[in-house]
């Protein structure tokens, strides 16, 4: 039975975070000295994020991702994605990475039930690299990316946040690659977290991005999976890989959003950008599977139609990424 919210849109999808804790520090993501350390108690338990997939697959959720924070860090993270991968009606599984430990936790993130791996990687010059993530060693997360295919993985999606001035110059590079790689780069907006000024001048268009590519290649658009997220796919004539464009600011998706996304620390959101949020602790301690399903279907019903950041503006409170999940 579909899972609908209150403008028709069928909600198959759920991020589900597992820390907020990272290895690297992107200064797009966090601050410089990391996030406030949570106490053991304030972090959901893998019992809990447990509960609330099961509970979410009986609604009528299809797809799961895990994400941080960078979900490889927490102990105990193979085990809990083996058991979630054996639970009834999870159709996909994936999970989000920087990539840092892929070389070493690949064979087993296979070997657990993982079937997608998404890496976050931002430019292919190591001192660039090195800047963005504040240290990041480029070349632990390209001998990650080779561990995953050898492991069985398909190629691993490769999520690219492009920032003026940052990483722009390297676009071509990225669409190089796919011509004999066979990931899917795909070209995110840079989105605004926090306040800041004139945060504006990082923001390059899709469209900008797409044009810069097409002075170059000529593009074919790509036809969308079963559980393909918001990006706009295209793929040069012959290449082994595909380019997307996820143009969050520029052109909003929100009306074909598909998902819902639970924090580490229990709070259920509806959309990324929106501040309304529910804790789902007292559903969780004690468990109580009637009442949360109530309160994740009343999450899906109170979806907001679209969220309000533009190149304008917009009207959110500050959060870290890595806090909510991405």
């Amino acid at each position: 039975m579909a899972l609908l919210d209150s403008y028709g849109r069928t909600i198959n999808y759920l991020r589900l975070s597992v820390t907020d804790r990272c290895n690297l520090r992107c200064f797009y993501c966090m601050p410089k000295e990391g996030v406030v350390k949570k106490g053991h108690a304030a972090v959901l338990s893998y019992e809990e994020l447990l509960l609330i997939a099961e509970t979410a697959l009986e609604l009528g959720i299809e797809k799961i991702r895990i994400t941080g924070g960078e979900p490889l860090v927490r102990a105990g993270i193979v085990s809990f994605l083996g058991k979630l991968s054996a639970i009834r009606g999870l159709r996909h599984l994936a999970l989000t990475t920087n990539g840092l430990l892929l070389a070493e936790m690949a064979a087993d993130l296979h070997k657990a039930g993982v079937q997608r791996l998404n890496v976050s990687l931002d430019s292919l010059n190591p001192q660039t690299f090195s800047e963005i993530t504040r240290g990041g060693d480029l070349k632990r997360v390209l001998s990650g990316l080779d561990a995953a295919e050898q492991a069985g993985f398909p190629p691993p999606k490769i999520n690219c946040v492009i920032m003026r001035g940052v990483n722009d110059a390297e676009i071509l590079d990225f669409a190089d690659k796919t011509l004999s790689h066979g990931n899917s780069i795909r070209f995110i907006e840079y989105m605004p977290a926090a306040k800041e000024d004139d945060w504006q001048r990082y923001c390059i268009s899709g469209e900008e991005i797409l044009e810069q590519i097409a002075e170059r290649y000529t593009l074919e658009q790509v036809d969308k999976g079963p559980f393909a997220g918001p990006s706009r796919d295209f793929r040069i004539p012959g290449a082994r890989g595909s380019i997307g464009i996820i143009t969050a600011v520029s052109g909003h998706f929100c009306c074909e959003c598909n998902r819902i996304r639970v924090t580490s620390t229990g709070q259920a959101k509806g959309c990324l950008f929106s501040d309304a949020k529910t804790d789902l602790l007292p559903w969780l301690r004690p468990p109580d599977r009637e009442g949360l399903a109530e309160v994740l279907r009343r999450i899906v019903t109170r979806k907001p139609e679209r969220h309000n950041i533009s190149q304008d503006g917009y009207t959110h409170k500050n959060f870290t990424m890595s806090q909510v999940g991405g």
